[in-house]
């Protein structure tokens, strides 16, 4: 659909938006480095600038979403849309492909497949449970968005969805408490883990048919790249966030085109969009 207005589902009340300072974590290396140590001072100095202006920010994004509302759409071609769109996130990659197959378990023992993630959105990312450096940012990163999405209609529109790769250790205990410990609110938010019977990589092999890896080393950790993925309500995956420092206004921004039903975001909406701000 190319003509008409997109439907903003963000709502504009006075939504209190903590700003957090999170490291910056590159896409890789995996780990911190001794050049780039996740605590450096250079990082910490730059969320010092950035942080203040994080609340500001997200607001003028809100706004501009719903500015943008009674805006009509400009006919524009697909590529045309990418390069504005890659403009202004410049970790996002866009995609229109199928989800590969799976049918893994979650906390409760159900069963789930691609087939059950229809009619939503899904914001899916893989993770472990005692991971204790880019998980945590990951899943923090994550509930910012959601806190977003749920003070909104998208509420019931959207899902997110946390893959463990260490199904051993990561029960279903441990699962059920790990979302909430990092922010992450259960009214729309699931983790899955492998089902009875299957392999104990099975969750990684589904990784990397994501396209990336979780390798288990010798010491018992895992080191894995950081990756968002996108899934439309029709069953397509649409894209990927990589790394932590996508803007959270962006991804929202992104999702709430999907709800509105569209294979991608409406060509020329991020030039309307953020030319209110």
């Amino acid at each position: 659909m190319m003509g008409g207005s997109l439907a903003i589902h963000v709502m504009m009340d006075d939504m209190p938006m903590e700003g957090k300072g999170h490291h910056q974590i590159m896409t890789t290396p995996l780990k911190p480095t001794a050049s780039h140590p996740a605590t450096s001072p250079l990082w910490e100095d730059k969320n010092r600038k950035t942080d203040s202006m994080t609340d500001l920010t997200r607001r003028a994004a809100l706004a501009a979403l719903g500015a943008a509302a009674a805006a009509p759409a400009r006919a524009h071609s697909l590529q045309e849309f990418e390069d504005e769109f890659y403009a202004k996130e410049q970790y996002f990659q866009a995609l229109d492909q199928p989800v590969p197959d799976f049918t893994l378990s979650d906390a409760v023992g159900k069963l789930v497949r691609p087939s059950d993630l229809l009619g939503k959105v899904t914001i899916l990312h893989f993770i472990y449970s005692s991971c204790t450096d880019v998980c945590p940012l990951h899943a923090e990163k994550l509930a910012e968005v959601q806190k977003m999405i749920n003070q909104t209609p998208m509420i019931n529109m959207v899902r997110f969805v946390s893959i463990t790769t260490d199904p051993t250790r990561d029960t279903p205990e441990v699962l059920k408490a790990y979302g909430p410990k990092h922010g992450l609110d259960p009214v729309n938010w699931e983790f899955l883990t492998t089902a009875p019977g299957q392999a104990e990589d099975q969750t990684r092999k589904l990784a990397e048919a994501f396209g990336h890896k979780f390798t288990v080393e010798s010491d018992g950790t895992i080191t894995h790249g950081v990756v968002t993925h996108i899934i439309g309500k029709f069953g397509r995956w649409q894209g990927n966030f990589h790394g932590l420092e996508f803007q959270s206004e962006n991804m929202l921004m992104f999702v709430n085109a999907l709800t509105n039903d569209y294979d991608k975001p409406q060509p020329g909406l991020w030039d309307r969009l953020w030319s209110w701000l």
